[in-house]
């Protein structure tokens, strides 16, 4: 009962701090919360989750999903090969970020069940926003489905965020293999190009790991084959 209480304080908190927005686009997502999680980052985190701490999640969680959609990141790509003892190195550099308060994200809904909080939260990019979404839909640039996995956030842990960012970044390295994969007819050395999030991700955990599918756009600037070496 205390959960479920704490619980509905915060869905009208949330509900409570939107800011109405007008624009033309807007991107729409929903995450998770886990308030009351098996994995616990610090002996002195809470338990459950307070209305606090679950609020900063949720928005902490939209604001990479949405940065990932608008801005994405630049890949450096080893693909490696065992054959030729060549280590497989997957970089991603973010090219941009929303920071915390942004007042362009706005929460539309929440609900509780059982021990999990969902959060829909909608967001309105500007002018110089929309444009860059528009440049992940040119005709250069394929889009492309990958499953990808992570550490649970634990002990040791620099962020409660991290696993779940790990597998995000992990299923964008399978989603560029699998393209280079169906592109090219040898394998290839190495690889750089762009990589961005086409919609929130899907999170499940199997065998005590994050599992995260997910859907890029992906452009490919470069492309190095073996034989250049």
């Amino acid at each position: 009962m205390k959960l479920r209480r704490a619980s509905a304080l915060l869905i009208s908190f949330l509900i409570g701090s939107s800011i109405p927005l007008i624009g033309q686009t807007v991107l729409r997502g929903e995450v998770r919360v886990d308030l009351e999680p098996v994995y616990l980052q610090y002996i002195d985190d809470p338990y459950p989750l307070d209305t606090t701490t679950a609020q900063k999640r949720a928005l902490d969680e939209a604001a990479l999903y949405f940065s990932s959609i608008i801005y994405g990141w630049s890949y450096d790509y080893e693909i490696g090969e065992k054959a030729r003892a060549i280590p497989e190195q997957f970089t991603l550099t973010s090219r941009g970020s929303i920071p915390f308060g942004d007042p362009n994200l706005a929460v539309t809904d929440a609900r509780l069940e059982t021990s999990y909080l969902y959060v829909w939260m909608d967001y309105r990019p500007d002018s110089i926003q929309e444009r860059r979404l528009e440049q992940w839909k040119s005709g250069t640039i394929k889009k492309v489905q990958a499953i990808g996995e992570g550490p649970l956030a634990g002990p040791g842990g620099s962020n409660w965020l991290d696993g779940k960012r790990q597998a995000l970044e992990d299923a964008a390295r399978a989603a560029v293999r699998s393209l280079l994969r169906g592109t090219e007819r040898n394998r290839p050395k190495h690889s750089t190009g762009f990589v961005a999030l086409a919609a929130f991700p899907r999170y499940w955990v199997d065998a005590g790991r994050w599992q995260c599918g997910a859907t890029f756009y992906i452009e490919v600037s470069d492309i190095t084959a073996f034989s250049a070496y």
